[in-house]
């Protein structure tokens, strides 16, 4: 007595059919969409930068309530015994507290770059058909809208307290635009260190070891002429300071056409060098 196992057979019910050709007609007729140009691919990945933090508004803590906080600090506790008053201060710290805040932001730029090297996004963004430096470009093109909202609320805030820059309205937006296009030089770095370095934590630390003392050790809050001979020569060269005393000048409209340009040939430096490193490790990261 033999035994024969039948198998039921299984049929494609006729809508499922019928949407399947229907799917297959359209996308055989529809034409291929055009590849991204670099600018569209750049501005798509600057776009999710700011989607990021529409959805976490809490990335915009550091750019609003720490430099609030050190304007306020700053100008009230060491105002009266460095400049003997407040207001006077208050015109001299300001341009250097948006320096300060725009140059701490800069390294979240890396963090950032080493999230998504660990959570595997990079190695989405590599298998698409885009200009590849465009997750990085986009990025810190998203990071200078950042940047812009923390100048804009230490200005406003400046204001509110008494800062009345002399050169109006025009010398704050030309400072502004200096310290961001120093910035924008400087994320490259930090970028570059988001992918040697093995984890956000690690980047947090080391960025932040290297420009705090870059920052304390210059003209930020203090006149150089006050500092003992051997700090003053390391601030005067320091570029910070040079960007602090740039931006001042801008405001309040006394610059020096030499410190501009030193602050866009140093930024235009930290570009030249840092963003094509960048841009390899991208690749083999």
């Amino acid at each position: 007595m033999s035994t024969q196992t039948t198998h039921p057979q299984t049929t494609t019910p006729p809508a499922a059919a019928e949407e399947a050709a229907a799917l297959r007609k359209a996308l055989a007729s529809t034409p291929r969409p055009p590849r991204a140009t670099p600018r569209q691919a750049a501005m798509a990945f600057g776009w999710r930068g700011m989607l990021k933090v529409k959805h976490v508004p809490e990335q915009l803590l550091d750019v609003t309530i720490t430099p609030v906080m050190f304007v306020l600090m700053f100008t009230y506790l060491f105002g009266g015994a460095i400049a003997d008053s407040t207001g006077e201060y208050l015109n001299y710290i300001l341009p250097g507290v948006l320096v300060m805040s725009i140059l701490f932001t800069t390294v979240y730029s890396g963090i950032a770059l080493n999230t998504d090297l660990t959570k595997g996004v990079v190695d989405r963004f590599r298998s698409l058909p885009i200009w590849r430096p465009a997750p990085l470009v986009g990025a810190l093109l998203g990071d200078t809208v950042r940047y812009l909202i923390a100048g804009t609320v230490i200005v406003v805030l400046g204001v509110a307290l008494g800062f009345r820059p002399d050169a109006g309205i025009g010398g704050v937006l030309a400072a502004m635009a200096l310290v961001l296009v120093f910035a924008f030089g400087l994320s490259w770095v930090f970028t570059t260190l988001g992918l040697l370095l093995r984890s956000p934590s690690a980047v947090m630390n080391a960025g932040f070891m290297g420009i705090f003392p870059l920052t304390f050790l210059s003209n930020v809050f203090v006149e150089p002429e006050t500092l003992p001979a051997g700090l003053k020569a390391f601030v005067d060269v320091n570029p910070i300071s040079i960007l602090s005393t740039a931006s001042r000048g801008l405001m309040h409209g006394n610059a020096d056409t030499s410190d501009i340009l030193i602050v866009l040939a140093t930024a235009a430096a930290l570009t030249a060098i840092f963003a094509p490193l960048t841009t390899r490790l991208y690749r083999r990261a």
